[in-house]
């Protein structure tokens, strides 16, 4: 199951806040790339489909596809500063051959 932080939850609090988007989930998507690492997507979703699988983390509902599921089992998604100085969200997956254990 896909998981978040509390600081990536907490950010994605404050987006959907100062977007308008409170009470949506957060799509969670992964498509494999041709040399094998994994391209990742996230956004706000009020829609979702039938097949869906829904999860809560850190009090915050994730909608994943059929297609992304085996991809993200393992996910976790955290919002940290990088070495430049500037936050972003970070994927740490160990499906994914780019993935390095944090140190």
């Amino acid at each position: 199951m896909p998981e978040l932080t509390a600081a990536a939850a907490r950010q994605i609090r404050d987006s959907a806040a100062q977007t308008g988007a409170q009470g949506m989930a957060l799509r969670v998507a992964a498509t494999r790339r041709a040399d094998g690492s994994l391209h990742y997507a996230i956004g706000f979703d009020d829609v979702g489909g039938e097949t869906d699988r829904r999860f809560t983390s850190q009090g915050v509902e994730l909608v994943v596809a059929p297609s992304s599921l085996e991809l993200v089992r393992e996910l976790v998604i955290d919002y940290a500063e990088l070495d430049s100085g500037e936050l972003a969200f970070i994927f740490r997956n160990p499906a994914d051959p780019a993935y390095r254990p944090p140190t």
